[in-house]
Protein backbone atom coordinates (compact mmCIF):
# COMPACT_ATOMS: atom_id res chain seq x y z
CA UNK A 1 0.00 0.00 0.00
CA UNK A 2 1.73 2.98 -1.11
CA UNK A 3 0.91 6.68 0.06
CA UNK A 4 -0.38 9.36 -1.75
CA UNK A 5 -1.84 12.80 -2.25
CA UNK A 6 -5.47 12.76 -3.09
CA UNK A 7 -5.91 16.22 -4.82
CA UNK A 8 -2.51 18.13 -5.63
CA UNK A 9 0.32 18.58 -3.77
CA UNK A 10 0.97 21.42 -1.88
CA UNK A 11 3.19 22.69 0.66
CA UNK A 12 2.37 22.24 4.89
CA UNK A 13 3.44 24.30 7.31
CA UNK A 14 3.17 22.94 11.03
CA UNK A 15 1.35 19.99 12.22
CA UNK A 16 -2.12 19.73 11.23
CA UNK A 17 -4.24 17.38 13.36
CA UNK A 18 -3.44 13.95 12.44
CA UNK A 19 -6.56 11.45 11.82
CA UNK A 20 -5.22 8.13 12.86
CA UNK A 21 -7.58 5.30 12.24
CA UNK A 22 -7.26 2.88 14.92
CA UNK A 23 -8.59 -0.16 16.81
CA UNK A 24 -7.09 -1.38 19.95
CA UNK A 25 -4.21 -4.07 19.89
CA UNK A 26 -3.82 -3.34 16.16
CA UNK A 27 -0.65 -2.31 14.66
CA UNK A 28 -2.50 1.24 14.98
CA UNK A 29 -1.26 1.51 18.80
CA UNK A 30 2.40 1.99 17.65
CA UNK A 31 1.08 5.20 16.11
CA UNK A 32 0.00 6.23 18.67
CA UNK A 33 2.09 5.72 21.36
CA UNK A 34 4.50 8.06 18.66
CA UNK A 35 1.86 10.38 18.36
CA UNK A 36 2.03 10.66 22.25
CA UNK A 37 5.66 10.82 21.97
CA UNK A 38 5.55 13.48 19.83
CA UNK A 39 3.03 15.36 21.43
CA UNK A 40 1.48 16.40 18.09
CA UNK A 41 -2.07 17.23 17.55
CA UNK A 42 -4.74 13.61 16.76
CA UNK A 43 -8.06 12.80 15.65
CA UNK A 44 -8.72 9.52 16.68
CA UNK A 45 -10.94 7.96 14.75
CA UNK A 46 -12.00 4.27 16.32
CA UNK A 47 -13.07 1.12 14.05
CA UNK A 48 -13.97 -2.33 14.76
CA UNK A 49 -11.73 -4.66 13.87
CA UNK A 50 -12.50 -6.62 11.45
CA UNK A 51 -11.53 -10.50 12.21
CA UNK A 52 -11.90 -11.74 8.64
CA UNK A 53 -9.81 -14.03 6.80
CA UNK A 54 -10.22 -11.78 3.55
CA UNK A 55 -7.48 -9.27 2.95
CA UNK A 56 -8.01 -5.30 3.24
CA UNK A 57 -10.97 -5.85 5.21
CA UNK A 58 -10.63 -2.89 7.52
CA UNK A 59 -13.36 -0.12 7.73
CA UNK A 60 -10.13 2.13 6.58
CA UNK A 61 -9.36 4.14 3.69
CA UNK A 62 -6.60 2.03 2.79
CA UNK A 63 -8.49 -1.56 3.77
CA UNK A 64 -5.71 -1.86 6.61
CA UNK A 65 -4.37 -1.03 10.09
CA UNK A 66 -2.76 1.75 10.80
CA UNK A 67 -3.73 4.86 8.33
CA UNK A 68 -3.47 8.21 8.25
CA UNK A 69 -4.12 11.44 6.87
CA UNK A 70 -2.13 14.60 7.46
CA UNK A 71 -3.86 17.04 5.32
CA UNK A 72 -4.37 15.84 2.24
CA UNK A 73 -1.90 13.10 2.36
CA UNK A 74 -2.69 9.22 3.37
CA UNK A 75 -0.12 7.26 4.66
CA UNK A 76 -0.56 3.39 5.30
CA UNK A 77 1.74 0.85 6.67
CA UNK A 78 3.02 1.46 10.51
CA UNK A 79 6.72 1.54 9.45
CA UNK A 80 6.12 3.85 6.78
CA UNK A 81 3.97 5.52 9.24
CA UNK A 82 6.51 5.86 11.97
CA UNK A 83 9.47 7.26 9.36
CA UNK A 84 6.77 9.55 8.04
CA UNK A 85 5.76 11.43 11.12
CA UNK A 86 9.43 11.25 12.49
CA UNK A 87 11.29 13.15 9.74
CA UNK A 88 8.28 15.32 9.51
CA UNK A 89 7.49 16.30 13.01
CA UNK A 90 10.31 14.89 15.01
CA UNK A 91 12.52 17.81 15.08
CA UNK A 92 15.46 15.63 16.13
CA UNK A 93 13.60 13.57 18.11
CA UNK A 94 13.45 9.44 18.26
CA UNK A 95 15.97 9.39 15.17
CA UNK A 96 19.17 9.28 14.46
CA UNK A 97 20.29 11.77 11.75
CA UNK A 98 20.77 11.23 8.22
CA UNK A 99 24.52 10.31 8.02
CA UNK A 100 24.77 9.42 11.23
CA UNK A 101 26.56 5.88 11.86
CA UNK A 102 23.61 4.87 13.72
CA UNK A 103 21.03 5.35 11.06
CA UNK A 104 21.41 2.19 9.26
CA UNK A 105 20.84 0.16 12.21
CA UNK A 106 17.67 2.50 13.11
CA UNK A 107 16.30 1.72 9.77
CA UNK A 108 17.14 -1.80 10.11
CA UNK A 109 14.75 -2.43 13.56
CA UNK A 110 12.25 -0.40 11.70
CA UNK A 111 11.89 -3.21 9.62
CA UNK A 112 13.19 -6.00 11.49
CA UNK A 113 10.38 -5.07 13.80
CA UNK A 114 7.53 -5.81 11.21
CA UNK A 115 8.86 -7.88 8.50
CA UNK A 116 11.10 -10.73 10.76
CA UNK A 117 9.51 -10.54 14.42
CA UNK A 118 5.82 -9.86 13.88
CA UNK A 119 5.71 -11.58 10.54
CA UNK A 120 5.24 -14.74 12.28
CA UNK A 121 3.44 -13.35 15.02
CA UNK A 122 0.73 -12.38 12.77
CA UNK A 123 0.09 -15.30 11.16
CA UNK A 124 -0.21 -16.95 14.60
CA UNK A 125 -2.46 -14.33 15.64
CA UNK A 126 -4.87 -15.42 12.50
CA UNK A 127 -4.30 -18.84 13.66
CA UNK A 128 -5.65 -18.06 17.46
CA UNK A 129 -8.27 -15.45 16.73
CA UNK A 130 -9.74 -15.46 12.90
CA UNK A 131 -9.24 -19.32 12.10
CA UNK A 132 -12.24 -21.76 13.69
CA UNK A 133 -10.54 -24.36 15.63
CA UNK A 134 -11.40 -26.80 12.96
CA UNK A 135 -9.04 -24.81 10.40
CA UNK A 136 -6.15 -24.20 13.00
CA UNK A 137 -2.89 -26.24 12.50
CA UNK A 138 -1.22 -27.53 15.29
CA UNK A 139 1.94 -28.14 13.48
CA UNK A 140 2.34 -24.87 11.61
CA UNK A 141 1.49 -23.15 15.09
CA UNK A 142 4.36 -24.75 16.79
CA UNK A 143 6.37 -23.79 13.63
CA UNK A 144 5.02 -20.11 13.81
CA UNK A 145 5.95 -19.85 17.52
CA UNK A 146 9.79 -21.16 16.62
CA UNK A 147 10.17 -18.61 14.10
CA UNK A 148 8.68 -16.08 16.35
CA UNK A 149 11.03 -17.03 19.20
CA UNK A 150 14.19 -17.16 16.77
CA UNK A 151 13.56 -13.26 16.11
CA UNK A 152 13.31 -12.52 19.69
CA UNK A 153 16.73 -14.23 20.02
CA UNK A 154 18.31 -11.96 17.72
CA UNK A 155 16.79 -9.13 19.97
CA UNK A 156 17.99 -10.46 22.89
CA UNK A 157 21.59 -10.44 21.66
CA UNK A 158 21.54 -7.11 20.07
CA UNK A 159 20.54 -5.34 23.25
CA UNK A 160 23.48 -6.83 24.91
CA UNK A 161 25.22 -4.00 27.24
CA UNK A 162 22.37 -1.31 25.34
CA UNK A 163 19.62 -0.08 27.13
CA UNK A 164 17.27 0.57 23.33
CA UNK A 165 18.23 -0.76 19.81
CA UNK A 166 20.82 2.24 18.93
CA UNK A 167 21.40 3.40 22.46
CA UNK A 168 18.78 5.69 22.79
CA UNK A 169 14.78 5.40 22.62
CA UNK A 170 14.13 5.96 19.18
CA UNK A 171 10.93 5.28 16.53
CA UNK A 172 12.75 1.61 15.79
CA UNK A 173 11.61 0.53 20.02
CA UNK A 174 8.10 1.89 19.35
CA UNK A 175 7.78 -0.60 16.61
CA UNK A 176 9.61 -3.21 18.57
CA UNK A 177 7.68 -2.72 21.83
CA UNK A 178 4.33 -3.53 19.35
CA UNK A 179 5.76 -6.85 18.18
CA UNK A 180 7.32 -7.66 21.33
CA UNK A 181 3.80 -7.37 23.41
CA UNK A 182 2.48 -10.14 21.18
CA UNK A 183 5.49 -12.26 21.77
CA UNK A 184 4.97 -11.88 25.71
CA UNK A 185 1.55 -12.95 25.14
CA UNK A 186 2.28 -15.77 23.06
CA UNK A 187 4.84 -16.74 26.20
CA UNK A 188 7.61 -15.99 24.15
CA UNK A 189 9.13 -14.13 27.12
CA UNK A 190 9.45 -14.14 30.23
CA UNK A 191 12.06 -16.49 29.92
CA UNK A 192 15.50 -16.88 31.71
CA UNK A 193 16.96 -16.82 28.59
CA UNK A 194 15.63 -14.01 27.56
CA UNK A 195 16.26 -11.22 30.51
CA UNK A 196 17.57 -8.98 27.77
CA UNK A 197 14.38 -8.83 26.06
CA UNK A 198 12.23 -8.76 29.68
CA UNK A 199 13.97 -5.54 30.99
CA UNK A 200 13.75 -3.33 27.18
CA UNK A 201 10.29 -4.35 27.22
CA UNK A 202 9.46 -3.56 30.68
CA UNK A 203 11.84 0.21 29.76
CA UNK A 204 9.31 0.51 27.04
CA UNK A 205 6.11 -0.39 29.47
CA UNK A 206 7.48 2.19 31.80
CA UNK A 207 7.57 5.15 29.51
CA UNK A 208 4.87 8.25 30.21
CA UNK A 209 3.36 7.88 26.98
CA UNK A 210 2.90 4.49 26.79
CA UNK A 211 1.70 4.02 30.60
CA UNK A 212 -0.60 7.34 29.51
CA UNK A 213 -2.09 5.10 26.53
CA UNK A 214 -2.38 1.18 27.76
CA UNK A 215 -1.99 1.77 31.13
CA UNK A 216 -1.64 -1.86 33.59
CA UNK A 217 -1.88 -4.39 30.42
CA UNK A 218 0.63 -6.72 31.03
Amino acid sequence: MTSGRRSGDPERSGPSTIKLYHAPFSRSERIQWLLEELDLPCELVNVEFVRSTNPFSQATPSGKLPVIEDGDLLVAESGAIVEYLIDRYGNGRLAPSIGSSLRPAYLQWIHFAEATVMAPLGELIRQTFVYTEDRRVPFVMDDLRMRAAAAVDIVERALSGKDYLTGEFSGADIMMGYSLAWAKFFEIFPDPKRPNVTAYYERLRARPANRKLFGSRP
